[in-house]
């Protein structure tokens, strides 16, 4: 029996294995779907090693809050499309919760500790690997134990973002609150700053930037005839707009009428009456830094099939 790319497609998001081991499947089959996923599952064994050493540059960005504890972690697949399966959303939310529980110093610790279904949470990710077909892996994670946390899942899993206030007593349900962390961890996910306040920038980073600035201001020839010092001052004030581009603080508030975080969130405070500091926050994009692979889905399993 003939079988065609949209048999191989169809194994695919029945089994979330990968395209190749669906193509082998099927041949072997003879094009037979419920032969070819059992013989999936037959041969999981012999196919996870093999997987564990390809690129996985997909995944999901995932941040909750589980009994209190903030969490955001990254967990990569090879594809997109397995990123959606619902075994690996399963596998992200499990080890969420690991972290929140167990407070592992790193991801080797992460690795050793105990899965909530059995085992470890190496031992399950290697069963995952085995089901779904494909390389996964657990590339990082933060975890905040004290204050309020409030999550940001941006796209499905593209950005996950965990922002962590320190509120006086009384104001933690408060909606407005709430409200509050979850439009500053929108601002983290679409704006990206690097520091959470302009004092967290180290003195070196601004001798760099202040570096670039002077020679960007000397090659400027409307600069030509300036003197020193008024170059100093015009890189001075450009170091305010290295603030505002970089540090969450000072970036000007999305949803206001310019004003800054800063000013915005004393405005809440003032509001909720009580106080409100931004102790820290963490944004994870999936895949970010990972050199990915370059491939046409569509072209790959049409090649395949021929």
């Amino acid at each position: 029996m003939a079988f065609s790319a949209q048999d191989v497609k169809n194994l695919r998001e029945t089994t979330g294995c990968g395209m190749m081991d669906c193509k082998k499947a099927l041949t072997a089959t003879d094009g037979n779907m419920e032969e070819a996923i059992a013989w999936l599952r037959e041969k999981g064994l012999a196919a996870a090693e093999k997987k564990a050493g390809r690129i996985a540059a997909e995944g999901v960005a995932y941040a909750e809050v589980i009994d209190g504890v903030g969490v955001a972690v990254e967990v990569n697949s090879e594809s997109d499309f397995v990123a959606k399966n619902e075994l690996f959303g399963e596998y992200v939310k499990n080890v969420a919760a690991v972290i929140a529980k167990e407070n592992p110093a790193d991801i080797d610790a992460l690795m050793v500790c105990k899965y909530p279904t059995g085992g470890t949470v190496e031992e399950a990710q290697h069963e995952k690997v085995l089901v779904i077909g494909e390389n996964i892996k657990v590339r990082r994670f933060a975890r905040y134990t004290t204050g309020l946390s409030v999550p940001y899942v941006h796209m499905g899993g593209r950005i996950g973002v965990i922002v962590n206030m320190k509120v006086s007593a009384g104001l933690e349900q408060k909606p407005e609150v709430i409200e509050l962390g979850k439009d500053l961890a929108m601002q983290i996910a679409a704006m990206t700053p690097t520091y959470r306040d302009k004092s967290d920038v180290d003195q070196s980073v601004l001798d760099k930037e202040k570096e670039i600035l002077i020679i960007q201001a000397k090659e400027d020839p409307k600069n030509a005839n300036k003197p020193e010092n008024i170059l100093e001052k015009m890189v001075s004030g450009r170091i305010g707009k290295y603030y505002e581009e970089n540090c969450l603080l000072q970036q000007q508030y999305v949803k206001g009428d310019k004003e800054s975080v800063e000013k915005h969130v004393a405005d809440v405070a003032k509001a909720a009456g009580g106080t409100i500091e931004i102790v820290g926050f963490t944004r994870f994009e999936k895949g970010e830094g990972i050199e990915k692979p370059q491939d046409d889905l569509a072209e790959e399993v049409a090649k395949m099939v021929k």
